[in-house]
């Protein structure tokens, strides 16, 4: 007797007891060894995607262990002979051997600070205006015109800054501002004395320029992210639009935003050729930030070739050493806060 079911043909097997056994045939036989191949094949599959996926994941590991590594071992003569004095020593001779990384620390710090004051509210700006406010037929061009500026590299911005902007800026801004403020105590402490065009001040601006396409990208991409919908109720209710992005498109947003200026702050931190153009490269901290300076970056590019000496050179190692430091630290202050932001979102 045959019975069929669910185009399964069951044939009847008498057992010694008399009792009936459903037996799959010969062709679903196949088919289900086909399927648990396929199967088995797919979690081989999974597995080598898990395994070269971790493999990417250790290879960023080792990477940053072998920099900290090669860091830390060269600059272990010049922590041996200065110290904890190395970071707070201004002084810079190598004729003597006696090295500080004070003053490239400070302009460093200084110049990324000047850079993301300026900008930060300029880059939001060209975001909310693109996103909103911009006629569409502009959107687009203006827009490549914003992003390009990150695609040209850092010595051209160097040059013309050097060669361009420094001189225009010593005559219409420097040379004005420091007679204006000549008298005034604290303006003219820090926008007074002599001008050469190039100093600390100039490289926070150049700085700026650079770090701008970072934040106004990261800034329209999120504001695209808010709803219509909330927008449009907040018009509705008779909001402005200073109301509708100050109040409801930044705040949902704010994320995004901020992890835009990290991300613009860790390159102006380590910003190299075009700080090293306009900064003056000068190892000393003057009050005045019209007046020239130095960064760790720019103290490594313009010395690392000439540092003979074993201790000179781990000098220098050190100083780059210190940089490393400092970017981590400030990029974990800012996932910190980000972390903070998202528990208050929450709440």
């Amino acid at each position: 007797m045959f019975v069929a079911w669910a185009g399964c043909e069951l044939r009847p097997i008498t057992t010694s007891r008399g009792r009936f056994l459903t037996d799959i045939s010969l062709s679903e036989t196949s088919a289900l060894t086909a399927r648990v191949e396929t199967a088995r094949k797919a979690g081989a599959g999974d597995f080598r995607f898990r395994m070269m996926a971790l493999a990417a994941a250790l290879a960023v590991l080792a990477i940053f262990a072998g920099v900290i590594t090669s860091l830390v071992f060269g600059s272990i003569p010049a922590f041996k002979e200065f110290g904890f004095g190395f970071i707070t020593t201004e002084a810079w001779s190598p004729t003597r051997e006696r090295f500080g990384a004070l003053a490239p620390i400070y302009g460093t710090l200084v110049t990324s600070i000047i850079a993301m004051v300026i900008a930060v509210p300029v880059g939001i700006g060209i975001a909310i205006f693109l996103t909103d406010l911009c006629p569409r037929m502009l959107r687009r061009p203006i827009g490549i015109a914003v992003e390009l500026l990150a695609g040209i590299p850092s010595i051209i911005y160097g040059i013309w800054g050097f060669f361009v902007f420094a001189p225009w800026f010593q005559l219409h801004v420097q040379e004005p501002v420091a007679t204006a403020v000549a008298d005034i105590p604290v303006l003219g402490t820090l926008f007074g004395g002599v001008t050469f065009g190039i100093g600390t001040f100039t490289a926070g601006l150049i700085l700026s320029i650079m770090i701008l396409p970072f934040i106004s990208a990261v800034t329209r991409d999120v504001l695209e992210t808010v709803p219509s919908v909330l927008k449009e109720a907040s018009y509705g209710l008779g909001a402005t639009s200073w109301e509708v992005m100050w109040k409801v498109c930044l705040p949902f947003c704010q994320t995004g935003v901020v992890g835009g200026a990290m991300l613009a702050l860790g390159r102006a931190l380590g910003e190299t050729m075009a700080v090293t153009f306009v900064i003056g490269n000068a190892h000393k901290i003057a009050p005045s930030l019209f007046a020239p300076g130095t960064s760790i970056s720019a103290s490594i590019a313009n010395e690392f070739t000439e540092a003979t000496g074993d201790l000179y050179r781990s000098a220098l190692i050190e100083l780059g050493l210190l940089l490393f430091v400092i970017t981590f630290i400030v990029l974990a202050c800012a996932q910190l806060m980000l972390r903070q932001m998202e528990k208050g979102k929450g709440k």
